[in-house]
């Protein structure tokens, strides 16, 4: 087997751990066909991949060939006369796979130069990236995307979501990504904008060690006025030294069961030991650090005798980035928001330091392989923020200052075991198992809010003084929370090619995932008779010991109602799928999916005194969910497909969760709703394809989705705060259409100079438009937790978009590129329109983020000094320097629930390959 076709054949392995194993080889003679799903295989990238698509080194992943390329002739020695066998055969996943899927290749991926496989997936057709990292898929929302490492499941590190966030994700340990936006029931039953399979690092097939690094400059936070705070010396590696670790007061009174608000608590105790000055005191730093970044990668294969090879490979990075945003952030006071209720301008300033590592086995042996591959990865945010503004319910006339501390630890880690065996010609195993775990602890969350009246008579009117809420003028508050989520996974699918033209595959799946979930608040409290010149002090001699024991300071907690969940779930699934090949030109991909799943959301008793009124839920359900999709390949490079299938979406953990949670990045408060049912889809598409050459295509896409039940975020009022919550709306349709297209262009004959000789020119193009409507009507009831409020209309207003659906999504490269060797040219455009992050209270309108147009420009060039290879990139981020807008309008009137400007970023980085 050539290294090209070897290449090939990894890469269709490798893309669907979950998808049964299809043969691509023809009989000789036989017209081409496609597989079931996409080929099982599960190594994608080599350290020889070629960076440029059409390079005359070995294919990179997911790369478009011609759409039939003849297959060597083959001599058969031994015949009265030389036979010559000649087949077909189609090396562009996105035209064999039966489903509508996009494949971003290594190559894909390094052409957008992103750093984070969240970054790069944005540029795939359909596709935008909201918030940290959580993609969304044809204008759905995270909660209807899956995504899957090497075919299992993630676990997710995030209190609000049970979808992992693929910022996580560094490019270097990821080979490939495949995107697939139509179903079949291979994959799990959550599909409803489509699954994202991400792929890591393969095996190498020759030894090669890969050392690079970046410095960058940030616009907004470079040499710019930024804050943090001490915490600890070892903070820059994204680990505590143990300063953070729960005081022994507050850990024994976390043991003990006991209640503070019953007075039998020492107080002071607990709240002497949490406040310092190396985690309150907040010290400017006039001029922020560059950002940078390092990564080393190795790998090499030992022959072990007759066909068994065993591979390894390795990777480690580090990634210490600065942010830092000027930020207004205001909420409304009345419905026609000619009123503010907050208005507050804030720095707020990230540390951001990743760390990430992979190790990867492989074992060849004959037709089969195993494959064991671990990812750790640790994100870690080390947050500051101050801000200055008022509160015009309580506070109208005065001048509130806000400063906050924080750190939060993100941390996955994952290992998996996959097994691939060609039990005979026509019959081939997959078995896969994985366990991962993710964790989130946030200790020592402090926030103080200072007060200044204003008043010209008030002898401190011009200091800020801290009340510790004693008639609601300043309060200080800590809070620790923690995130521990466990998921075991296994599955096994047996394909068999009954006939050339009908593959039988079934399979079986099952995953269980356990989260433990906890976040104590705690306020201190002083006395009516609390000095004011004593409240003017800085944070760490406000709460020391012996100010908290002269003056009486206590605590309360604010979270003894529900501060523990235990949230499981338990699937077992089964699938039936045929492939058919009825003719040449015409072919059916059928299947049935039965999924049981049991989803349980208990709160904890962590008091020895119950608590009277607990909020749980459980929901035990089992689907039959079928899947089809008919392909006619009424010419040799056009194909029209057609499907339709049934999926569902489930609540997420943290919906279900009746428990305060304050995410300060978009200034508001959730809790869940325990009483959310599942969401049911019903999914249509149609579909046109061109492949008019290597690398070349066209597509123009219709698709439409009824969906059931479908859970929406709404916005109330509590205690003149913004909170927001979820329901289940009555229904709500999607539609749109996609089209695409990459087109390259010869530059040879611009001139006769050696510069233009091997030059071409790259043109890539989509654009999404979706259109939703959530249908409500009068009779339509709701069901909300400790509510009496049962009409959806009070909640949903009918014809409004689903919340987090853009209209318009736009991706544009256009590049210059060398087939010869490394080098890259490459301007790169993104817009999506506006879209809904959360309905409007009290009958306000909905609010608005505008994401806008994004300019970016890579330049990739290879060099070759003293015999190393090595790899220079330059990168300059958001050139047209975007602004950050989520907002209410009515009329005039706007409010800024987040303004603030996104830095634009210029790096270098240089990688040797030796």
């Amino acid at each position: 087997m050539s290294n090209t076709l070897a290449a090939t054949t990894m890469l269709l392995l490798s893309t669907a751990l979950v998808a049964p194993a299809a043969a691509l080889a023809q009989d000789a003679g036989a017209p081409n066909q496609a597989g079931p799903s996409v080929p099982d295989s599960n190594a994608v990238a080599t350290p020889d991949d070629p960076s440029v698509p059409g390079a005359p080194t070995e294919a990179g992943a997911g790369e478009a060939e011609a759409p039939d390329e003849a297959a060597p002739e083959v001599s058969i020695p031994g015949a009265d006369a030389e036979i010559v066998v000649v087949g077909t055969r189609s090396r562009d996943i996105t035209r064999i796979t039966p489903q509508v899927v996009s494949v971003l290749s290594s190559a894909d991926i390094a052409r957008t130069g992103e750093g984070d496989i969240a970054g790069a997936l944005s540029r795939v057709t359909g596709l935008s990236v909201v918030g940290s990292g959580f993609v969304y898929v044809r204008g759905l929302g995270d909660r209807y995307s899956l995504a899957l490492l090497n075919g299992s499941p993630l676990p997710s590190p995030e209190p609000l979501r049970r979808v992992v966030p693929l910022d996580l994700f560094p490019t270097s340990v990821i080979a490939s990504s495949l995107v697939q936006k139509s179903y079949s029931v291979n994959f799990p039953g959550e599909f409803g904008g489509g699954v994202i399979n991400l792929t890591t690092r393969s095996v190498p097939t020759e030894s090669f060690l890969t050392i690079g690094g970046a410095i960058e400059a940030d616009s907004e936070a470079t040499g710019q006025l930024g804050y943090t705070y001490y915490g600890s010396k070892s903070d820059w590696t994204g680990f505590d030294n143990g300063s953070r670790d729960m005081p022994p007061a507050l850990a024994a009174f976390l043991n003990s069961g006991d209640r503070i608000s019953e007075g039998n608590v020492d107080t002071q105790a607990i709240a002497g030991e949490l406040i310092n000055s190396r985690n309150s005191i907040l010290q400017r730093w006039k001029h922020l650090p560059p950002n940078f970044s390092g990564q080393i990668t190795g790998g090499t294969s030992f022959d072990l005798g007759g066909d068994t090879r065993l591979g390894l490979i390795a990777t480690a990075g580090y990634k210490n980035d600065w942010r830092s945003r000027d930020t207004i952030q205001q909420t409304a006071a009345n419905a026609d928001l000619s009123e503010k209720e907050l208005d507050f301008r804030r720095v707020i300033t990230d540390n951001r330091i990743v760390v990430n590592g992979l190790l990867g086995l492989g074992l060849e042996f004959g037709r089969n392989q195993i494959r064991w591959t671990n990812l750790y990865i640790r994100d870690t945010i080390k947050q500051s923020r101050l801000g200055e503004g008022s509160r015009q319910t309580t506070s109208p006339t005065a001048t509130l200052q806000q400063q906050d501390t924080a750190w939060f630890e993100r941390q996955l880690i994952d290992s998996q075991l996959v097994g691939e065996f060609k039990l005979s010609r026509d019959l081939s195993l997959d078995l896969r198992g994985g366990y991962a775990n993710s964790q989130r602890e946030a200790p020592f969350e402090i926030s103080y809010e200072y007060f200044r009246s204003n008043r010209a008579d008030d002898p401190y009117g011009q200091y800020y003084i801290n009340r510790l809420n004693n008639g609601q003028q300043g309060n200080a508050e800590i809070s620790f929370s923690d995130l521990n989520e466990d998921l075991w996974s296994a599955g096994a699918d047996l394909t068999y090619k009954a006939t050339q033209g009908l593959t039988l595959t079934a399979g079986y799946a099952f995953s269980d995932t356990s989260r433990r979930t906890e976040r104590r608040d705690f306020l201190f409290i002083a006395p009516s008779t609390f000095p004011s010149g004593v409240a003017m002090f800085r944070p760490d001699y406000l709460l020391q010991p012996s100010v908290i024991d002269f003056y009486d300071i206590g605590l309360v907690d604010t979270n003894e109602g529900n501060p523990v969940f235990d949230a499981k779930l338990r699937n077992h699934a089964a699938y039936g799928q045929i492939q058919a090949q009825f003719s040449d030109e015409l072919s059916l991909n059928y299947g049935i999916r039965w999924e049981k799943a049991d989803q349980t959301v208990d709160p904890v008793q962590v008091f020895t005194t119950p608590t009277a009124s607990l909020a749980g839920t459980s929901l035990h359900r089992d689907y039959f969910l079928p899947a089809a999709t008919l392909t006619w390949q009424f010419r040799p490079d056009m194909q029209i497909r057609v499907s339709g299938s049934k999926t569902i979406a489930r609540p997420q953990f943290r919906e279900l969760i009746y428990q305060l949670y304050f995410d300060p990045d978009n200034n508001r408060q959730f809790r869940g709703n325990p009483l959310l049912v599942d969401s049911q889809l019903y999914n249509a598409e149609a579909r046109y394809e061109y492949y008019f050459g290597r690398d070349q295509r066209f597509s123009l896409s219709g698709f439409y989705k009824r969906i059931d039940n479908p859970i929406e975020t709404f916005a109330s009022f509590s205690d003149n705060a913004v909170l927001s919550s979820f329901a289940n709306a009555p229904k709500a349709n999607l539609y749109g259409a996609e089209v695409e297209s990459q087109k390259y262009f010869d530059l040879s004959g611009l001139s006769s100079g050696a510069f233009w000789q091997s030059r071409r020119a790259v043109l890539i193009a989509n654009y999404t438009y979706s259109k939703s409507k959530v249908k409500v009507n009068e009779n339509d009831t709701v069901a909300l937790f400790a509510s009496s409020s049962t009409k959806a209309t009070d909640l949903f207003r009918d014809g409004t978009p689903l919340t987090g659906q853009s209209d318009h999504l736009v991706n544009l490269q256009l590049g210059l590129e060398d087939t010869d060797r490394l080098s890259q040219q490459t301007l790169l455009l993104t817009y999506a329109s506006k879209r809904v992050t959360n309905r409007g209270a009290a009958q306000q309108p909905d609010i608005i983020e505008y994401p806008g147009f994004r300019l970016d420009f890579v330049a990739r060039q290879g060099i070759n000094i003293g015999g190393v290879d090595l790899e220079a990139k330059f990168e300059v981020r958001n050139i047209t320097g975007t602004k950050y807008k989520e907002y209410q309008q009515s009329g005039d009137n706007r409010i800024y629930y987040n303004l603030y400007k996104i830095g634009t970023t210029a790096s270098f980085g240089l990688s040797a390959t030796f």
